[in-house]
């Protein structure tokens, strides 16, 4: 069996790496010279940045069983921490070392910047989840689900909008209230360890990618970087695969593409007509990311901070992260007026809001935004999201839009591509 992986992200490459594992001969195109789809590195300065800070928790065990499986030790490659959030002279939470979920009503009932009967609300409202076990009879938006469980105020400000925003990516008036309690579910409600952040301390193509793409190779198979896939046609119970170094034969075809490119690489196939016309009616949320270099001696209280009442939702220090002394990596989730400044602007914004929380901040050395504005799809109340097993016979569609309990997410990507290898290998 033959099986071409168009699109060498994380949820490409999960597929690739499974299929792989059991021996099947693999070959991974990718049209850009950088491995990992909306999750990889950027070169700059020296340095290696990333197009956007992701976070994964502990209840994401599919992308920490490949990292072990390929051999990017999760240990040594993630920093673990209790979940946390911290918003200086606002807002502090912290889960205790009880077990779950008495960790997650510990670190509710003692959180800073809550009044008494806020803290007891929030009890209640995660129970309630709870005990419904987090299913909503009819998707509604997490804006009305806060509203409808009393959960207002500061609550609503420095708890639950910025766990939805980094989550889903979409603002709370138009975020599914499904999907995040799908989040809440697997996080706060399996085990202690779950709820855990993991903060990369690599970069993100380091990450999985590197080793993905070597594990593929040791095993049999090929990753060609810069080779766009141009057509997908189908012949002799099979498909060829143009691209501008020719063609190709394989039997099965996994199309790991961004929900944006599918149409163009898939819409001659009229198999493929009802995924490219669910995914035409997708909507797109950006995220933009600032970097910031101040002076190497410069160190932030924590390595995660989060913010408040500006553009700046999150601040990294990735001195304490990926030893780049001073640098600090800002996260700007979701649709808001940050849209309308250009770069320098946002820049100056920013700092200015960085300053005001930390006061000791000098001006910074230099800055660098990347925006991606079609970063994930706008994760919506009944989103109806393609399948990865498609009506044209061996043709299966792995990423993060794919239907799936999760938003986008590195965790959905992965578990999409490792769907999308089991279907293969099922196949006769």
């Amino acid at each position: 069996m033959k099986v071409a992986v168009i699109g060498a992200g994380y949820a490409g490459l999960a597929a690739a790496v499974e299929l792989a594992a059991q021996g099947v001969s693999v070959t991974v195109y990718e049209a850009t010279k950088q491995l990992g789809g909306r999750a990889r590195r950027v070169d700059y300065r020296g340095l290696a940045l990333d197009n956007g800070q992701h976070i994964l928790l502990g209840a994401y065990r599919e992308i920490q069983r490949l990292m072990g499986l390929i051999g990017a030790d999760p240990a040594a490659l993630l920093l673990r921490l209790p979940l946390q959030l911290h918003i200086p002279g606002r807002f502090s939470l912290q889960a205790s070392s009880l077990p779950a979920p008495l960790h997650v009503t510990q670190g509710l009932l003692t959180a800073s910047g809550l009044t008494w009967g806020e803290r007891i609300a929030a009890v209640r409202f995660v129970h309630a989840l709870r005990g419904q076990k987090f299913r909503l009879a009819r998707d509604t938006s997490v804006g009305e689900m806060l509203q409808k469980h009393g959960q207002s105020g500061n609550l609503r400000l420095y708890l639950w909008e910025p766990l939805c925003v980094a989550a889903l990516n979409t603002p709370l008036a138009t975020a599914s209230a499904q999907t995040f309690l799908n989040v809440l579910r697997d996080s706060l409600f399996g085990s202690r360890a779950d709820s855990d952040m993991l903060l990369p301390l690599a970069d993100l193509t380091r990450l999985f990618p590197a080793y993905a793409a070597s594990f593929i190779e040791r095993h049999g198979g090929s990753v060609l970087p810069s080779q766009t896939v141009l057509d997908v046609r189908v012949e002799a119970g099979g498909f060829v695969l143009e691209t501008r170094q020719g063609s190709k034969p394989f039997d099965r075809v996994v199309c790991a593409v961004p929900p944006q490119r599918l149409a163009g690489l898939a819409g001659t196939l009229p198999q493929l007509a009802a995924a490219v016309a669910l995914v035409a009616r997708f909507d797109y949320q950006p995220i933009y990311t600032v970097f910031l270099q101040y002076p190497e001696e410069i160190r932030l209280p924590r390595p995660m901070i989060g913010l408040c009442g500006g553009a700046a939702q999150w601040v990294f220090d990735h001195g304490r992260l990926n030893r780049q002394a001073g640098l600090m990596c800002v996260v700007i989730s979701a649709e808001g007026p940050h849209q309308a400044l250009d770069h320098g602007e946002l820049a100056q914004r920013v700092d200015a809001e960085l300053r005001t929380a930390f006061p000791q901040l000098p001006s910074p050395l230099w800055h660098k935004v990347i925006a991606e504005k079609r970063a994930t799809f706008a994760c919506t109340p009944g989103l109806d999201r393609p399948g990865q097993a498609t009506p044209l016979p061996n043709f299966y569609l792995a990423g993060d839009y794919t239907a799936g309990d999760y938003p986008a997410t590195l965790e959905g990507a992965v578990r999409s591509g490792i769907k999308c290898a089991k279907l293969v290998l099922k196949t006769p």
